[in-house]
């Protein structure tokens, strides 16, 4: 069986797949890729199933060696991957030789990329999903982020390498963009008009704290109508939490999976993967979408997602 060897794990790589959707009453929240559509894009490019286990890297890259070569992609941001000395393109399948090495700089737009191979990483499932969850220490690769000397297994190659790219107009569509579409939150009417308008017309800056369980945002401080307090209740993914102290908090793949701050916002699902490129100290705003508006933009992103445009043989 082919195997990657990590020569330097950089800041905080992890095996993570489409994550394990479903746990959430019994306080399992999904874990994942940050950039689910990346990993999807990824895994088409060598022939994958999209739900296939991948290495999700984080800001300042890594070095991994393929003793026994492999076909892979690079998906997500622009990390200045170098095979051996070859530059190596995001968004295009390649062929890795035996004992070649595979070096990602830090990044030099969003904060993730992915390192998708054919077959995929091989480690045992937990709760029907490979994604390790941080928090917990479950899932993935002993349930950790990589560390010098790891040795991961990669599954049973079937297909012969055939070069992909993914379309332009794609990428183009489904690019970095600081502007994130979001619905009402259950408690919005908890907050004023003021607050609402501050809200929605400012900047927020992400905070240095963020990680995958939430993204702290810096900005202008959103209070609510009056010193209610409300009960603990199940919270969504991308749900936007307002505490105490008025500064938004994202909540994010690992999430806790309920809450007692009042939810303000929730990003719509055809935005997740844009949370999931955001850095520190980078600033985004938001955008408030109809519930309608919403659920076309995930439908249209689907559409091209499953399109035979996508990919380009």
């Amino acid at each position: 069986m082919s195997t990657i060897q990590v020569q330097a794990p950089g800041l905080q790589t992890t095996v993570q797949d489409l994550g394990r959707n479903g746990f959430g009453p019994i306080g399992v929240s999904p874990s994942g890729a940050a950039d689910p559509i990346s990993l999807r894009l990824g895994n088409r490019l060598v022939s994958n199933d999209e739900s296939a286990p991948g290495l999700e890297v984080m800001l300042i890259g890594g070095t991994f060696v393929f003793p026994e070569g492999a076909i892979l992609a690079l998906t997500g941001s622009d990390f200045g991957a170098m095979l051996d000395d070859v530059r190596l393109k995001e968004g295009t399948s390649a062929e890795v030789q035996p004992g070649q090495t595979l070096r990602l700089g830090p990044t030099s737009s969003g904060a993730r990329c992915y390192v998708c191979v054919h077959g995929g990483i091989a480690v045992t499932s937990f709760l029907g999903s490979a994604s390790t969850h941080i928090l917990s220490g479950l899932g993935g690769f002993g349930g950790r982020a990589l560390r010098k000397g790891d040795v991961l297994r990669i599954g049973s190659a079937t297909k012969p390498f055939r070069k992909r790219t993914i379309a332009p107009h794609a990428l183009e569509h489904l690019s970095r963009r600081n502007v994130l579409r979001v619905t009402p939150g259950p408690q919005v009417d908890w907050f004023s008009e003021s607050s609402l308008r501050s809200f929605y017309v400012g900047a927020y800056r992400v905070g240095e704290q963020s990680n995958r369980m939430g993204l702290r945002l810096e900005g202008a401080s959103v209070t609510q109508r009056g010193a209610g307090e409300m009960i603990t209740e199940g919270v969504s993914l991308g749900a936007i939490q307002v505490p105490a102290g008025g500064l938004p908090i994202i909540l994010f793949v690992e999430q806790q999976t309920t809450g007692g701050y009042p939810k303000i916002a929730n990003v719509i699902s055809a935005d997740l993967h844009r949370v999931g490129q955001l850095r520190p100290r980078d600033e985004i705003r938001f955008e408030q979408v109809t519930f309608d508006k919403a659920r076309s933009l995930l439908i249209e992103q689907e559409k091209l997602l499953v399109s035979r445009e996508l990919i380009l043989a």
